[in-house]
């Protein structure tokens, strides 16, 4: 555990550390971008999810949906993790130690597993159920355990900003 320390440590001392801490402006700049990008990852898995549950979109079909949504969802991604990174490097060793930081990583690591996992066994089948058949359980399962993740990740990403000083 020293070796984390001594690495959070390091990265608090950076220049660009530094500026997070110190500009009147940096850190709500790319905190308002990284709230933006966040908004939108989780709006658009939301919609894919929803589809899955048959809640919403029940004509288009999946493949359709996702060939459409996803490009946008990664890109947002990359930005809102450079964006959270950045944040981070403020007061690395203030957010490791901080429990919700903690639960919004489990939630985001969560998150990953259930979507990797649908795309290693229920999406290889997709061609079966993608239009005129129901959604077989395990991808409503998949879409259900993502919305409760990304859900868990906007809060307790909301938790931070209240609890890190």
């Amino acid at each position: 555990m020293s070796a984390i320390r001594t690495l959070l440590e390091q990265i608090k001392d950076l220049p660009l550390s530094q500026a997070m801490r110190e500009s009147v402006w940096l850190f709500p700049t790319i905190e308002t971008m990284h709230v933006l990008c966040i908004t939108l990852v989780v709006g658009s898995i939301a919609v894919v999810d929803l589809r899955l549950l048959g809640v919403t979109s029940k004509r288009k079909p999946l493949t359709e949906l996702t060939r459409e949504i996803l490009p946008w969802t990664w890109g947002l991604f990359v930005m809102a993790a450079i964006s959270g990174a950045l944040m981070f490097t403020a007061k690395p060793v203030a957010y490791f130690d901080n429990v919700p930081f903690r639960l919004k990583m489990l939630c985001l690591v969560l998150a990953g597993l259930n979507m990797a996992a649908f795309h290693l066994f229920t999406y290889r089948s997709v061609q079966h159920w993608d239009q005129d058949k129901p959604t077989l359980a395990g991808a409503k399962i998949a879409g259900l355990l993502s919305l409760v993740f990304w859900i868990g990740v906007v809060t307790f990403g909301r938790w931070i900003g209240f609890t890190v000083r």
